[in-house]
């Protein structure tokens, strides 16, 4: 498969695979899902073979660059989309002059940003009702 990340402003394809992974699949409430913060966001939307697989969402505070609402659809896992969102966000944040990343982990997930250079920080915590650990990286 040939995968690629791209920036986007197609919100609806981005929201409409979070809703997918989000609200169908994991539970998450909508109205914490939908928190009015996408205008102020750059997004990135993973591709397979032409098709939206995937989507992350940046937003920037002072000299951190959050990495947010990254999903994959179910079919498309294993197939390394997360960590091409991963690593383009990184670049995205990086060419910004930003000096580090953070992201908020579920944490059966931590062992893969471990691997794409995040180190856990911070106790557990519940976020929508799923264990979450903060993670940051510098950039």
């Amino acid at each position: 498969m040939r995968i690629e990340v791209t920036r986007t402003t197609d919100l609806e394809t981005c929201q409409r695979l979070r809703r997918t992974v989000f609200i169908e699949e994991q539970a998450v409430p909508e109205d914490l899902e939908v928190d009015g913060l996408d205008p102020d966001a750059i997004h990135l939307l993973a591709w397979g073979d032409g098709h939206p697989l995937g989507t992350a969402r940046l937003l920037v505070k002072g000299d951190t660059g959050k990495i947010g609402r990254v999903c994959v659809l179910p079919e498309a896992r294993g197939l390394g989309l997360g960590a091409a969102l991963i690593r383009a966000a990184v670049e995205e944040l990086g060419a910004l002059g930003l000096a580090r990343a953070k992201l908020g982990s579920q944490t059966h997930a931590i062992p893969f940003y471990e691997r794409l250079g995040f180190v856990a920080e911070g106790p557990v915590y519940d976020d929508a009702g799923i264990p979450h650990r903060d993670m940051v990286r510098t950039l």
